[in-house]
């Protein structure tokens, strides 16, 4: 039986959405820019939590929440739940747009494929999980890369986020004419009130606890600022409070567990609220493969400098991208928890200096980095592969309290 509506766009990624992570920001942005254009389309993400099935307008929201503990067994299985949700659009879907192998194996793959695939790497899992699972295997880690070859080289454009992942996804065999650079962003709007519980002066890191964010850096900086002991530090964690465990065990031991603040999964209006008021914000990436030969797009870059706060960051090829030292923030050699603590130093002693790097830094993202631009950047990419056709109407497209659960 086909559903009462079936799709132009279809929008699919293996995260959870929505999130307090930065990528649950991204996929809302990317999925609004595909659905206004098609007039709809189907959503597949994961849940845990969240309802499995949901109808907004004309968006068919489908959430994979199967309980299954090894994460390749639960990447191959929503694999196959996504083919079971596409099925009944194939003849009618124009464009699907893919975060992931998983997401991607099943729409390149489709029998009968007459839809166009548009590829966003936001990181590769053959290179990320060797620093998230690193007991994993070099043999799963090999299949996995060919698994993102295959699916890289059945799609038709591919969108990073930055150009040192472009570089990482042309050395798989992309040709460069359909890899396109579609930046992270930010929205620029007035400062928010301070939240009410906020200390006098604060640093804030925003982000979440993975090896390559570089938190046990930037605890031990501030191991070294233990004289400025109105200072302190304010952890927004994108991820639940049991997961901070050995990252507090880390700042006990350091002796800055006292002077931490930690607020853990925020709205991201609270989170914006946090960045607008605090001294600097600081993103010690290290200087691991993964923020180097794959590259990132580190968010937290581009909304700290939205919020018009300098930003204390490692100074690595996808944070030049970014910002410059000396105009927006300061730059400084990643893993080098004494010179990061020197830049926050200096930073701190010349306050109008500092404010005057906000503004700039402000300006920078007003100019060309907001959501705004990147989501022209993404429109551009959805006319070269599929030239526009009107939308549909809503005329006849079923009530949300009328459809049916198709899982």
């Amino acid at each position: 039986m086909r559903p009462p509506f079936r799709h132009r766009a279809a929008y699919a990624a293996f995260d959870r959405f929505p999130s307090s992570k930065g990528s649950a920001v991204h996929i809302a942005q990317m999925a609004d820019e595909l659905f206004d254009r098609f007039g709809g389309g189907l959503l597949g993400v994961l849940g845990g939590g969240l309802p499995r099935y949901q109808w907004e307008g004309g968006r068919e929201i489908a959430r994979f929440d199967a309980r299954i503990p090894n994460l390749i067994d639960r990447a191959e299985a929503f694999s196959g739940w996504l083919a079971g949700h596409l099925a009944p659009h194939l003849d009618t879907l124009e464009v699907c747009h893919v975060r992931d192998p998983w997401s991607a194996l099943p729409v390149v793959t489709a029998e009968g494929r007459r839809h166009r695939v548009v590829y966003e790497v936001n990181g590769l899992p053959s290179i990320e999980m060797s620093h998230t699972w690193p007991w994993a295997a070099p043999a799963t880690l090999a299949k996995i890369r060919e698994l993102e070859r295959f699916c890289l080289e059945r799609s038709d454009a591919v969108v990073v986020p930055s150009a040192v992942i472009g570089d990482a996804v042309r050395r798989l065999g992309v040709p460069a004419g359909r890899v396109h650079l579609v930046p992270n962003g930010a929205d620029v709007v007035p400062r928010p009130a301070r939240p009410a519980d906020a200390p006098g002066r604060y640093l804030i890191y925003v982000g979440a606890f993975q090896p390559w964010q570089g938190l046990d850096v930037l605890l031990r900086a501030f191991a070294r600022l233990a004289d400025l002991d109105d200072l302190r530090l304010v952890i927004c964690a994108s991820v639940p409070e049991r997961r901070a465990k050995p990252v507090r065990r880390m700042a006990e031991r350091l002796g800055v567990a006292e002077r931490v603040d930690w607020r853990f999964t925020l709205p991201h209006h609270e989170v914006a609220a946090w960045l607008a008021h605090a001294e600097a914000s600081v993103a010690p990436l290290t200087g691991c493969a993964r923020n180097l030969d794959q590259g990132c797009a580190p968010l937290k870059v581009i909304e700290s400098m939205a919020a018009g706060v300098p930003v204390v960051a490692s100074d690595l090829p996808v944070v030049r991208e970014l910002m410059a030292g000396g105009e927006h923030g300061r730059l400084v050699p990643a893993d080098r928890p004494a010179e990061l603590a020197r830049a926050v130093r200096i930073l701190l002693e010349y306050p109008d200096e500092a404010a005057a790097m906000g503004g700039r830094a402000r300006r920078r993202v007003q100019d060309g980095l907001t959501w705004t631009h990147s989501r022209a950047r993404l429109a551009e990419v959805y006319r070269t592969v599929a030239p526009s056709r009107p939308a549909p109407t809503s005329e006849g497209r079923p009530a949300e309290d009328h459809m049916p659960d198709p899982t």
